[in-house]
C-alpha cells in the first residue's frame, strides 16, 4: 500500500491549484479546485434570472472536471452572495456549508437566509471562526474574519508594522451584514490569495492590517466588495502588496474610480484583471481590454477569468473571452 500511495501523493503534489472567477454580474462566485481534486466555492451569486448564475458555476465546475461542491463558503447573506444557493443545489451536490452564523439583527431579507438554511440542512454545517482552517485537502484555507471578528494575531509571513496606516483617520463603523463577512487566505505552497467578501474598511480591513499587518503579502488580491469605495482601502491593498489584483465588479455595480485608483497605485502591482468593464470608471482606470473578461453590459456572455497556480508560487491568469493569458513569477 505504501508503494502505491507514494506515486499518487506525488501526482497530487504536481497538480496546480485552479481558481475560476465566475461572472455573476457584480456578485461573487469564486471556485477553487484543489490539487487533491476537492472543490471550494465562495458564494453563489444572485437568485432568479432563470438560474443564470448557478448555470455559470456549473459550467466552470465541469470545465475543471468536478461534479460536486465539497465546501460552500457563504461570506454573508446579501442577495448577490447567497441568492444562488437553492438554484445551484438543484443542479449539483453541495456537501459542506461554511457560514458565519445567523444574520445581524438589522438584516431585512430574512427570506434569503431561510432559503439558504433549507439547503444547508441537507449537508454538513461548519461555523466559521477566525483562525480556523477549512479542511479541504491539498491547499490551506485560513479564516481571517467572520461575524465581525478577526484573527487578532499574525499569521506566518505577517507581523510587520504597516506604514500605510499612519495617515488614516477612523470613519463611521459599518455594522451591516457586510461587516460579518467571512474573509479567507488561500495558500498553496508559496502562492497566497486573499478574498474578504464585502468586508468594509472600518473596522474590518483596518483591524487586519493596522497598525500591524497580520496577513503579510499576497500574490493575488480579489477586490473587496466588488471594488466599491467603502472597502479596499489603500492601507489594506498597499500592505498586502499583491502581484495581481482581480476585480469582480459588474458593468454597473462596483468598479468605482476611487477603488480602481487604489489598485493602480499599489506598490509592486504587475497585473490588473477585471470581470467587467466598469461604466463607473473611465477606460484609463479599467484594466486593459485584453484583461477584461466582459467588455459590454450584455448579460448573455458571462466569461470567466481563470487562474492556475503552482506550489512554487508561479501562476497564470487567463481570460476566457479571448484566451489572453499571462504568467507571473513569485517575488524573490
Amino acid at each position: 500500500m505504501i508503494v502505491l500511495a507514494l506515486p499518487l501523493a506525488l501526482a497530487a503534489a504536481s497538480r496546480p491549484l485552479q481558481v475560476y472567477f465566475i461572472d455573476v454580474e457584480g456578485g461573487q462566485a469564486t471556485l477553487f479546485v484543489s490539487p487533491s481534486g476537492q472543490s471550494m466555492l465562495i458564494d453563489t451569486g444572485w437568485p432568479d434570472h432563470n438560474g443564470r448564475d448557478a448555470k455559470r458555476i456549473v459550467a466552470a465546475a465541469h470545465d475543471a472536471g468536478i461534479h460536486q461542491i465539497d465546501y460552500l463558503v457563504t461570506t454573508h447573506y446579501h442577495a448577490d452572495h447567497v441568492g444562488g444557493v437553492p438554484q445551484l443545489a438543484a443542479l449539483m451536490p453541495i456537501r459542506n456549508f461554511v457560514d458565519h452564523g445567523p444574520p445581524v439583527k438589522t438584516y431585512r431579507t430574512w427570506d434569503l437566509y431561510h432559503a439558504y438554511l433549507k439547503v444547508r440542512e441537507k449537508g454538513h454545517h461548519i461555523l466559521a471562526k477566525p483562525g480556523m482552517q477549512i479542511p479541504i485537502r491539498g491547499m490551506r484555507v485560513t479564516v481571517l474574519t467572520a461575524a465581525g471578528k478577526d484573527i487578532g494575531q499574525s499569521l506566518p509571513g505577517g507581523g510587520e508594522h504597516n506604514p500605510y496606516c499612519s495617515a488614516q483617520e477612523p470613519r463611521r463603523l459599518d455594522r451591516s451584514e457586510n461587516a460579518q463577512s467571512i474573509g479567507v487566505l488561500v495558500s498553496y505552497g508559496k502562492f497566497r490569495m486573499i478574498d474578504l467578501g464585502d468586508l468594509p474598511s472600518w473596522p474590518g480591513e483596518h483591524g487586519l492590517v493596522c497598525p500591524t499587518n497580520l496577513v503579510g503579502h499576497v500574490e493575488v488580491y480579489l477586490t473587496t466588495q466588488h471594488a466599491y469605495a467603502e472597502s479596499g482601502a489603500a492601507f489594506l491593498v498597499d500592505a498586502l502588496k499583491p502581484i495581481v489584483a482581480i476585480a469582480d465588479n459588474g458593468a454597473h455595480k462596483g468598479g468605482v474610480p476611487k477603488a480602481f485608483q487604489v489598485i493602480h497605485h499599489s506598490p509592486g502591482l504587475e497585473g490588473f484583471w477585471d470581470l467587467h468593464f466598469s461604466y463607473s470608471a473611465d477606460k484609463n482606470l479599467n484594466a486593459r481590454p485584453p484583461f477584461i473578461a466582459n467588455l459590454t453590459d450584455n448579460p448573455d456572455h458571462g466569461y470567466w477569468i481563470k487562474l492556475t497556480a503552482q506550489s512554487g508560487g508561479t501562476f497564470t491568469v487567463m481570460n476566457q473571452r479571448n484566451g489572453e493569458s499571462k504568467t507571473y513569477r513569485p517575488r524573490k
